[in-house]
């Protein structure tokens, strides 16, 4: 019986060492799925421009820029042990918003409304300066449907929420976790 738990513990060790190795052998991994780059330490979110109004059919909606920004920051800053700079980061996150609209998505039978989507597209760049291979740019785009009889204003908060959790994950999912 002590050998029995002997060799228990013993595998018990081995394991945790074997563990070790292989998430810390190419880089470093967090439990929320980041793959950090061997000797990243720093990133960088540059101002998300909202450019949207520039675009037919988009609309400009104030502190949509601000608010796109922080929301990837904080998505990085809480799943990664990276550090925020505001120059000179090792991962450079940038681009613009260059759609925010609302279209009709479906009619009732008196040919009005019945729901509406607002949809938010984001012109992305990311610059890895420790592996340049790792760089890529690419347009993201989710949308929040709502019912007709509710204005932008009403859902504003949600479908916010809501998109910017799916783009910065998209983001995300791209550039740390290579989904």
């Amino acid at each position: 019986m002590i050998c029995t738990r002997l060799n228990q513990t013993k595998l018990f060790i081995w394991g945790i060492a074997l563990s070790t190795l292989l998430l810390h052998g190419c880089g470093i991994y967090s439990f929320t799925g980041a793959s950090i780059p061997a000797g990243v330490t720093t990133f960088q979110v540059n101002f998300f421009e909202n450019q949207a109004g520039n675009r037919p059919g988009s609309t400009v909606e104030p502190g949509l820029d601000n608010e796109f920004t922080n929301a990837l920051q904080d998505l990085i800053m809480n799943q990664t042990n990276l550090d925020l700079v505001t120059a000179d980061g090792q991962l450079i996150y940038e681009g613009e918003i260059t759609e925010y609209s609302v279209t009709p998505m479906s009619a009732t039978a008196e040919i009005k409304a019945a729901q509406n989507r607002l949809k938010m597209s984001v012109a992305f760049r990311f610059v890895n300066t420790k592996l340049e291979e790792d760089d890529f740019s690419k347009t993201y785009s989710f949308f929040y449907d709502f019912p007709a009889e509710l204005q932008v204003y009403d859902v504003k908060d949600a479908a916010h929420k809501e998109i910017f959790d799916r783009i910065t994950q998209d983001i995300f999912n791209d550039t740390l976790a290579k989904w």
